[in-house]
């Protein structure tokens, strides 16, 4: 029989909401759960697949937040397994390392947790003989600097050797550097598989031999979008691999562009929405399907589409519910005005007026610098945690200023153009 297993990481359970576009509670129930469902998805597709063994690359957990009940879920699960007789194995990530709880937790007998030293553990005895070893080094500290590649053992002779490491690898511009390495370090030390964890995007790296960075099996944002899931490997006695991706996720994030050109009414705008809403929702097997939907291109309703932001969202959202377990996480209004629509031309009072704010008001220096300092007291009232996601430095605190004040600019035009229109109708 050959050697099978699940190679999945950065589950990141009970990992708090981090979406505040998240207010609708049905919705933000799903997405706090949505990580402990894919860890029973994993679980229930390793007996399924009768596989040998489970492994866990590192970031089972979300930090030092983490608390005994999610870790006593944890132990739950994996309790299965051991009944099962599938072993687990485990690294620690640089978030489970910052979770006291992680040295607290007593799991079952048949899941092994890495140290920090790299020694291997014999999984199984192939029938003809031959071994397969795992070997794993697991984080000590949140922060890795440093390649830990140097601390595994050679490989075993003679022998299948499959190596576990949470690490950034040497070239992703969204992650700090965690214990940096190249795809060619790798490739030289000799493992016949290499189980990654850290990235959030799944990409195989080599094929001989394989390196394999699964992506997490549950996104938790929209900038986690897309569907995700584990990776299925079964090695012959050969050593011949064999990869299969399998799809776990239950709420699948997605962002969807809809082209408003040439709608010219209401109804219309639904429709157009609610058709690409439909191709997209049965192109998807997962459960439930969260979806930012952006509008775009020249259109008449350009103006009131900002004016009516609220009950945009609201019928979008019933678009969506119609379609079933589809749901709206944020609409993003990026419209322009159509060739019907005279705003934007001096020869119309309002056009004047938008560019009179956009080219003066908007770029002089008193106003900026006045945007700046609220924008920066308003950053000084956040969580330190959360400050670098707004303005990592003074160039993209600028921007976010720039931004905020052109949007807010042509949202109070777009109520001032419409109130102005209703008046010259009674």
């Amino acid at each position: 029989m050959p050697f099978r297993f699940v190679h999945t990481a950065d589950l990141h359970l009970d990992s708090p909401l981090r979406s505040l576009a998240l207010r609708n509670a049905e919705l933000a129930e799903l997405v706090r759960n949505a990580t402990r469902n894919a860890l029973v998805r994993i679980i229930d597709l390793c007996l399924t697949e009768g596989v040998d063994a489970l492994l866990i690359a590192g970031d089972l957990y979300d930090g030092s937040q983490t608390s005994m009940n999610t870790a006593l879920f944890l132990a739950g699960e994996l309790r299965r397994l051991d009944e099962a007789g599938i072993r687990t194995f485990i690294i620690r990530g640089n978030h489970d390392a910052q979770s006291q709880v992680t040295r607290e937790l007593t799991l079952p007998q048949s899941v092994h947790v890495f140290s920090g030293r790299g020694k291997p553990v014999l999984a199984k005895t192939l029938e003809n003989g031959r071994a397969v070893h795992i070997h794993g080094i697991s984080f000590a500290e949140p922060h890795a600097p440093e390649s830990l590649l140097p601390h595994f053992h050679p490989p075993v002779s003679d022998a299948i050797n499959v190596g576990m490491l949470h690490t950034s690898l040497s070239g992703s511009s969204i992650h700090d550097p965690y214990a940096p390495c190249s795809v060619a370090d790798l490739e030289r030390h000799g493992f016949d598989y290499w189980a990654l964890g850290h990235i959030h995007q799944r990409r195989v790296h080599s094929q001989t031999p394989c390196i394999v960075m699964p992506g997490m099996p549950q996104g938790r944002d929209i900038n986690e979008a897309g569907v995700k899931g584990v990776t299925l490997v079964t090695i012959d006695h050969d050593g011949h691999l064999t990869l299969a991706e399998r799809a776990i996720g239950a709420a699948v994030f997605e962002r969807l562009e809809v082209d408003m050109t040439g709608i010219v009414d209401w109804r219309g705008l639904l429709e157009a929405v609610g058709n690409r809403l439909a191709r997209l929702r049965q192109g998807l097997s997962a459960d439930n399907l969260i979806v930012r939907v952006s509008l775009t291109g020249a259109t008449p309703l350009a103006w009131r589409l900002r004016r009516d932001a609220d009950l945009l969202v609201a019928e979008i959202a019933n678009v969506a519910a119609a379609l079933g377990d589809c749901w709206v996480e944020k609409v993003e209004n990026h419209c322009r005005e159509g060739k019907h629509e005279k705003i934007g031309s001096t020869a119309d009072p309002m056009g004047e007026l938008s560019v009179l704010v956009e080219k003066d008001v908007l770029s002089a220096f008193g106003f900026c610098a006045e945007m700046k300092s609220v924008a920066e007291e308003l950053l000084q009232q956040l969580p330190a945690e959360l400050r670098p996601y707004f303005a990592t430095d003074e160039g993209a605190l600028e921007r976010l200023v720039r931004d905020a004040a052109l949007a807010g600019s042509v949202d109070v035009l777009s109520h001032l153009h419409w109130r102005g229109a209703g008046e010259g109708s009674d």
